[in-house]
């Protein structure tokens, strides 16, 4: 079984995927116990000058703040910052297609890893593991433990967010999910049948 997974964070000048720039990828690869494998990547990029021209105030604000804009005139390649983070991927998945893309709200990432850094992208299984849909779920179901969640420093940097997403998700993990090893196989059936839709 393979049990790692891949958490990545992107910095973007925007969300479209018509005119925005990645600007920052940052990687780190896990186990199914959430334990950080290696030191991980952080990379900045550097983005055509139509990108940055178009940037929104709002965004502009945040990556000024961040210290990420002045970094961005030394910043390396798509094809460089590609290699570098499937090069760390590749050092702790070995198999490609078996682990999936994991962080917050990371549909939005796998979009712009898709158009900038397909092999990356492809090298990852089609599944991913949104710590956002947990919290979400949270929310509704167990509002305490959501209300009591960690703080965020949002500081909007990739390799800080990746960091953030992984402890949201061991606090989750213990504050909603079934303690281990939970329901043995009888108990797991009998929950399933209650939870059996109807035939058509």
């Amino acid at each position: 079984m393979n049990d790692r997974m891949v958490w990545i964070d992107c910095e973007m000048t925007g969300l479209s995927l018509t005119k925005d720039a990645l600007i920052e990828v940052a990687a780190l690869v896990t186990d199914s116990e959430l334990n950080v494998l290696g030191d991980g990547v952080d990379i900045v990029i550097r983005p055509p000058e139509p990108a940055l021209e178009t940037m929104p105030d709002v965004v502009r604000q945040m990556h000024t703040s961040s210290g990420l804009l002045e970094e961005l005139a030394d910043g390396t390649t798509l094809a460089d910052a590609q290699e570098r983070v499937l090069s760390y991927v590749r050092e702790h998945v070995k198999e490609p297609g078996k682990a999936p893309l994991c962080g917050n709200s990371v549909g939005t990432d796998r979009g712009f890893l898709a158009r900038d850094m397909p092999d990356l992208e492809q090298y990852l299984h089609y599944r991913i593991v949104d710590v956002s849909s947990v919290k979400e779920l949270a929310r509704r179901w167990y509002p305490r433990a959501y209300f009591n969640s960690p703080e965020k420093n949002g500081n909007h940097r990739a390799l800080a967010d990746i960091r953030e997403s992984i402890v949201e998700l061991r606090y989750y993990r213990e504050a909603v999910f079934v303690p281990q090893p939970g329901p043995d196989s009888d108990a797991a059936k009998a929950i399933a049948t209650r939870h059996v839709l109807p035939p058509e």
